[in-house]
């Protein structure tokens, strides 16, 4: 099984990444958002990019131009076909469950449909899928154009076939694939979570200021704070993921959710991609 053509459904943070990776290598891609105006600032953004490949001398102008000519947008969900379909959309299983089947029906029963679900399980989420054996988890982590690794995820019914030709494109995208158990956060998230829950409970109980929480475990060899990466990950995907893996292991205390964070996204306090987190990005200051 090859694939020579990418389509991805979403066009945030992970989708226009994903997306990105897609031209820069080499294959036709298609990007999908009901919004327009959310493909036309996916565009700029991954024009934007490029744009700073050229100027450090890792990317020709004409190798921009040829990539940026490999990427179609869509608003039409029916545009959407091609060997290998990655979702990057809400996490929400009903959400998923039905972008799936609405896929399926559009494109061949050989196309792999591929999930970038940072925590929902893969066999649940091919379940109510025309041929689940095509589904598969390929997760990415933030930003997918820089960050190395990703998750390529098995459920029960997955062919062999599909997880290697996912293995495969990974490795084509220039990263560093692992194969993971379909178990509630797999690897990453799983070990991670605990990065955020314990932080956040730290602050909830007034032990320290998120600020000093930050800088100690950056000061300890940590790239970013929690604080800061749940900012720059999405208060609310981060809040979903932990809420998702809190289920998953049927409400076992040491993944509960924290209600500082429930709060933040009831705010509308998403992080970077909203203005305001945990931090004020206008302001510099905390909010």
């Amino acid at each position: 099984m090859e694939i020579n053509t990418l389509a991805v459904v979403g066009a945030g943070t992970m989708g226009l990444g994903i997306a990105q990776l897609g031209i820069q290598h080499g294959l036709t891609t298609i990007l999908f958002d009901l919004r327009a105006p959310a493909l036309d600032k996916a565009r700029a953004a991954i024009a934007a990019s490029f744009d700073k490949l050229v100027l450090k001398g890792k990317l020709t102008v004409e190798a921009r131009n040829a990539a940026l000519a490999r990427l179609t947008c869509t608003t039409a969900l029916a545009d959407v076909r091609a060997d290998c379909i990655i979702e990057a959309v809400v996490e929400r299983l009903e959400v998923k469950h039905q972008l799936f089947k609405d896929l399926a029906a559009f494109n061949s029963p050989a196309t792999v449909l591929a999930s970038n679900t940072s925590s929902l399980p893969i066999t649940q989420l091919a379940a109510p899928v025309p041929g689940p054996e095509r589904v598969v988890g390929m997760h990415f982590f933030n930003p997918a154009p820089v960050m190395p690794l990703v998750e390529v995820i098995s459920g029960v019914a997955t062919a062999p076939a599909v997880a290697d030709a996912v293995e495969a494109l990974a490795r084509r995208l220039g990263k560093t694939p692992v194969r993971a158990a379909d178990a509630p956060g797999f690897i990453v998230n799983r070990v991670a979570r605990h990065y955020y829950v314990e932080s956040l409970l730290v602050v909830e109980e007034g032990v320290a200021p998120l600020e000093v929480v930050d800088e100690l475990l950056e000061a300890s060899g940590f790239k970013m704070g929690p604080f800061r990466l749940m900012d720059l990950i999405g208060v609310d995907t981060n809040f979903a993921v932990t809420s998702a893996m809190f289920n998953s292991f049927f409400q076992n205390g040491k993944f509960r959710p924290s209600r500082l964070q429930q709060q933040k996204v009831d705010a509308g306090h998403h992080g970077r991609k909203s203005g305001q987190g945990f931090y004020n990005y206008e302001l510099g200051a905390k909010s």
